[in-house]
């Protein structure tokens, strides 16, 4: 992601014929096809004009992405563009999400995650093992907010409606709702639900953003932006795009419950589950 914007509004050929290269082999740099050759970053490094501290950072990721990584042991389980959102969640240091058709996968349970992933293999007809696989990998991605040093801090913004919408049976529904009002405790992460009846004019679909360093980090590594698809997910990395979505999911934390009336009101939600949903 770097790599591409670093290259700003200059076409890879172009970079390629100052390099002595072929275009595909910038391409595959910057789509992360492959090794990083340090030396051969250097020589990109230098050609963009990247000075200290953000010369080191990259030179740190790009050593890091020649080590393996877990999600390739699932790589045939996996699109691509799942792999790299696989790959930025794990580097990125916070992540904004805003969600109105589902719960965020970082706070789903097993059952959750594997109820939808049935759900999409039933229409799609992917063999049995594959979606099993991915209900392994979600599970897996989740580390970040428990295991990693330091954790994923995490800003999640929920509409109301996610709380209500059955996903695989009353008892699933309300062991993620538990699930969710206990992770919200984790000092990392911080969950706010957008009320049904709120006055919020402003649509749009879930997207999240990861943030790859602390603010008062000079050097600062540039956020990247997952919009949500069908088959698909659209990456996102011009600054000014970027700060667009920060402020739209600013806007719908605004309009949200703080997080304590967000965590009652997912426990309200769990009770109607557990009271059965139909009464």
């Amino acid at each position: 992601a770097e790599l591409r914007r670093l290259r700003g509004t200059r076409t890879g050929t172009t970079v390629a014929k100052a390099l002595g290269w072929s275009p595909a082999k910038v391409s595959r740099y910057e789509l992360g096809q492959g090794s990083f050759p340090l030396e051969e970053i250097e020589k990109l490094l230098n050609y963009y004009g990247v000075i200290e501290p953000r010369r080191t950072q990259l030179l740190d990721l790009a050593a890091e992405a020649n080590e393996p990584a877990w999600w390739y042991d699932y790589a045939d389980a996996l699109s691509p563009e799942y792999l790299e959102f696989i790959g930025l969640e794990a580097e990125a240091a916070s992540e904004l999400v805003w969600q109105v058709t589902a719960i965020p996968g970082l706070l789903q349970t097993e059952e959750y995650a594997r109820a939808i992933h049935t759900a999409h293999q039933q229409v799609v007809l992917d063999p049995p093992g594959l979606f099993e696989r991915r209900t392994a990998v979600r599970m897996i991605r989740q580390q970040v907010l428990t295991s990693r040093n330091p954790p994923l801090e995490l800003s999640a913004v929920i509409d109301e409606a996610v709380l209500l919408r059955k996903v695989g049976g009353e008892e699933v529904m309300l062991q993620q709702l538990l699930h969710l009002a206990e992770v919200s405790r984790l000092p990392n992460v911080e969950l706010r639900i957008l009320p049904l009846d709120s006055e919020m004019s402003l649509m749009a679909d879930s997207f999240l953003v990861f943030g790859f360093s602390p603010d008062d980090e000079s050097g600062k590594l540039g956020d990247v932006v997952s919009t949500e698809g069908v088959t698909d997910e659209l990456r996102i990395e011009g600054e000014s795009d970027t700060y667009m979505f920060r402020l739209i999911f600013n806007a719908f934390a605004n309009a949200a419950l703080s997080p304590e009336a967000s965590h009652e009101l997912i426990l309200g939600k769990a009770r109607f589950w557990r009271d059965g949903a139909h009464d």
